[in-house]
């Protein structure tokens, strides 16, 4: 993500140890849970239960900081982007957010935009970066349900209401280290079950050779673990969500995949200048109180 909660020098060194490998307008179709609540028939039930996702198939950025309503006002009316990603909470988000309150969240709702809520929860205990907050091998399936409570009770405090998809953010790790693997895969799964269990859609961020990959060919594939939506990070300036899909063609089918294609990209439409990461997107957003 652009200026994301890492420095520029954090993020490369996340990669670096990661061993990762990267390349250099659309339209609109909490309370707490305990790990013994959120089983995974609970899960199942849930997502019968949930309202069916908003769709947005077009051209999506996401930056640091919610850009200011006049600034997205700006950029609207230049058409260049439907779509917005913004972060709305997790211990590892590292940038301040003075405007996205819900006014703001209704108002670009309200003038067209779409909005796909992100959320950078615990990292993986053998990433190699600066973030404070890990997951614990030991705690995985607590800390995850934990977190998409959390994560819920945002969301719905910002006006975003059940049936909205919310993305988790996971950063690059080694996933050849299996012990830190199983427990990301752990925790991400219980993250997805209690995101469901409040009626939303789960999400997943990730980067195609580490994060986005762990998940995308976990061998365990409980239809009520896996994400609803899946959004990679492949920085080839494609903007495609099929022609350079790496993972088996079945996986993530039916408006279900986001693609983030370019990193700090320095743009300026209608007199606004803004760096921002592009994202081709094909997948559920937020559904938000009129």
């Amino acid at each position: 993500m652009a200026k994301h909660r890492m420095t520029r020098r954090g993020r490369l060194l996340v990669w670096t140890g990661a061993g990762a490998v990267l390349a250099g307008g659309g339209a609109f179709t909490a309370s707490a849970l305990s790990p013994a609540t959120v089983t995974r028939a609970a899960a199942k039930v849930a997502q019968k239960q949930r309202p069916a996702p908003a769709v947005f198939t077009g051209h999506l950025f996401d930056t640091c900081t919610a850009p200011s309503l006049s600034a997205m006002k700006a950029w609207k009316g230049a058409g260049a982007y439907g779509g917005v990603a913004v972060y709305i909470g997790g211990r590892n988000r590292g940038c301040a957010q003075p405007e996205l309150t819900p006014s703001w969240v209704k108002s670009v709702s309200a003038s067209g935009w779409k909005v796909a809520p992100l959320y950078v929860g615990l990292q993986p205990p053998c990433q190699k970066s600066g973030s404070k907050h890990r997951i614990d091998p030991a705690r995985a399936t607590e800390q995850g349900t934990a977190d998409g409570a959390d994560v819920v009770a945002r969301a719905a405090a910002l006006g975003m209401r059940p049936g909205s998809a919310l993305y988790f953010d996971m950063e690059p790790y080694d996933i050849k280290d299996t012990a830190c693997d199983s427990a990301v895969l752990g925790y991400v799964r219980a993250w997805n079950r209690a995101v469901r269990a409040k009626g939303y859609w789960a999400g997943y961020y990730g980067f195609a050779s580490t994060s986005a990959a762990a998940v995308a060919t976990a061998t365990a594939r409980n239809p009520a673990d896996m994400p609803d939506a899946f959004w990679y990070a492949l920085w080839n300036g494609q903007r495609t969500t099929t022609a350079d899909w790496p993972w088996q063609p079945s996986l993530w089918t039916g408006h279900r995949r986001a693609h983030q294609y370019l990193a700090n990209s320095k743009e300026t439409h209608g007199g606004v200048t803004l760096t921002v990461d592009r994202d081709d997107w094909d997948a559920p957003v937020a559904v938000v109180t009129p």
